[in-house]
């Protein structure tokens, strides 16, 4: 394990042997390496991780070809037409946190579902086909390659992060993630002013987020020691823990705050992908010996480790607070 340069607090993570499957001593130390980075940080860099490097190169040169284009065309795909399946583009300050508008445009994806899925026939929120723009005509076919190949990735990540924990390294896949709630989001944060923010203070809600950033770094986060700067590293992605991995280790693993503000004067490309748990699943205790901590004082004033119920009670409670007016 080695670490970013100048940030001893985000550790860079070599997973190659959890995705090759092979070499117990290696799978071993990257558990461990992950089980650390949980316990003390809630974030770390993953390389090694066998995502072709020119799909998500590919994903953010057609992202910025689709933000390119005026508000006009952009909005024959805004979330209103999707309603409540939460797919589609937002403009600029469209999307909320914390009740305070975003200083970024996006677009929001999920696992392709067709009107005879069940919950799609249900009206279950989150659920649904994606909305893809006509131009460029390659980001739809793009985006799919690139739900599969990240949804890939989140398998054998919660496969090392349960190996870390003691368990099985099919526990996660066994009994949380066997049919995993898949969401998938572009960003475009545009320089920030001085006293705003792409995105303020947050945590994020599931299990794992995994996060390709481009090369112009804005992203931060809170460590034991206070914010620190998450800058690029090339050929890596970054991954951080969402509530529900905090409350499932009684806070032995952490949910960690971040933030963006873009300080460059060109714009800022991200892709987050949200691996988390199963829509009904409930959340529970991992069935490992951890003793509980508190959870760390947070912006909003809330305790994840408090929560009771299925994982899609406390998303759609959640994304209702982003995007109120698509109830």
């Amino acid at each position: 394990m080695t670490d970013v340069p100048d940030q001893p607090d985000v550790p860079v993570i070599d997973v190659s042997a959890l995705v090759a499957g092979a070499d117990e001593r290696a799978i071993d130390a990257a558990a461990r390496a992950i089980d650390a980075a949980c316990r003390e940080v809630g974030f770390f860099y993953v390389v090694g991780h066998g995502v072709d490097e020119a799909l998500p190169r590919r994903l953010d040169a057609l992202a910025r070809s689709f933000f390119a284009l005026d508000e006009a065309e952009k909005a024959s795909m805004a979330m209103p037409v999707a309603g409540r399946a939460w797919r589609g583009w937002f403009p600029l300050g469209g999307e909320l946190t914390s009740g305070v508008p975003d200083g970024k445009e996006g677009i929001y994806f999920g696992a392709e579902l067709g009107p005879d899925h069940p919950r799609v026939r249900d009206g279950v929120p989150l659920h649904g086909a994606n909305l893809f723009p006509a131009r460029p005509a390659e980001l739809g076919p793009t985006v799919l390659a690139y739900l599969d190949a990240l949804t890939a990735l989140g398998h054998v990540l919660m496969s090392g992060i349960a190996l870390g924990l003691g368990l099985d390294a099919d526990w996660f896949a066994q009994d949380l993630t066997a049919d995993p709630t898949v969401l998938f989001r572009i960003f475009r944060y545009p320089p920030s002013p001085d006293d705003g923010w792409g995105v303020a203070e947050h945590t994020d809600y599931g299990l794992l987020t995994i996060l390709h950033q481009d090369d112009v770094g804005g992203l931060e986060v809170h460590t034991p020691g206070g914010w620190v700067d998450a800058p690029p590293v090339p050929g890596s992605f970054v991954c951080n823990l969402g509530d529900m991995l905090e409350r499932m280790t009684g806070g032995a693993y952490r949910s960690t705050p971040h933030r963006v503000r873009n300080r460059s004067t060109g714009d800022r490309i991200s892709s987050a992908f949200f691996f988390d748990p199963s829509w009904d699943a409930e959340i529970l205790p991992v069935p490992v010996d951890a003793p509980t901590r508190a959870s760390r004082p947070r912006w909003d004033a809330t305790d994840p480790l408090a929560f009771r119920g299925t994982y899609g009670t406390y998303l759609t409670a959640k994304v209702a607070k982003v995007f109120p007016h698509l109830l």
